[in-house]
C-alpha cells in the first residue's frame, strides 16, 4: 500500500461517523424538487447497503439518517408547493407544455395513492411529485403520512441490492475458501 493509499484509507475510517449523516444529506438532495433531478443518492445508497453489509459502517445510522433526508427533502417539495399554490401550473414558462400540464395534472388527481406511494421508485421525477402535490392542495396530513409510508418501503430497498450483494460475496468467499 503506497502513502496515498494509506492516507484515503485513515481517513476514511476516522470519519466513518459521517456516512449517514452525509447520506442523509444526499438523499434530502435527491427528494428535492429541481436539484433532485441532477443528484445521485440512490446509487451511493446500493454502494451504502453493501459496506453497511461488510460491517464498515452502521447500518442504523444509515437507515435513520436516509429516512430523515427523504422525509425532510419531501416535506420541503411540498411546502413550497403549496407556497407556489395552483396558480403556478400557468405561468408563463408552462405555456407551450398546456396540454402535457393538464394531463399531468389530471393524472395526479385522479390517482393520487397509488402515485405517492410508487412516486421514490421513478428517478428523477421523484423530486417533482410533492412539489405537484403542493400545487394541487393536497393536504398535509395525507401528504406526509404518504411520504413517510414511502420513505419507509423505498429506503431499505435502496440499500438492498448492495446489502444482498455484499453478503453475497461472503457466502461464495467462504464456499471457495471451505473447498480449497
Amino acid at each position: 500500500m503506497n502513502a496515498v493509499e494509506t492516507l484515503l484509507n485513515n481517513t476514511l475510517h476516522s470519519h466513518l461517523a459521517w456516512a449517514g449523516p452525509l447520506l442523509g444529506l444526499l438523499t434530502f438532495g435527491e427528494s428535492l424538487a429541481f436539484v433532485g433531478a441532477v443528484v445521485p443518492a440512490t446509487a451511493v445508497m446500493v454502494v451504502a447497503g453493501g459496506l453497511c453489509a461488510g460491517g464498515v459502517i452502521d447500518p442504523v445510522s444509515i437507515i435513520f439518517w436516509c429516512l430523515m433526508g427523504a422525509i425532510l427533502g419531501d416535506a420541503l417539495s411540498y411546502w413550497l408547493g403549496r407556497r407556489l399554490g395552483p396558480v403556478a401550473f400557468r405561468h408563463r414558462w408552462l405555456r407551450p407544455q398546456r396540454r402535457q400540464v393538464a394531463r399531468t395534472r389530471l393524472f395526479f388527481k385522479t390517482s393520487r395513492l397509488p402515485v405517492l406511494l410508487l412516486y421514490r421508485f421513478t428517478g428523477p421525477v421523484r423530486a417533482f411529485v410533492p412539489l405537484i402535490a403542493g400545487m394541487s392542495a393536497m393536504t398535509s396530513r395525507r401528504f406526509q403520512a404518504l411520504n413517510i409510508i414511502s420513505a419507509v418501503v423505498w429506503v431499505p430497498l435502496m440499500l438492498a441490492p448492495g446489502y444482498l450483494a455484499a453478503v453475497g460475496l461472503k457466502l461464495g468467499a467462504g464456499v471457495v475458501s471451505a473447498s480449497v
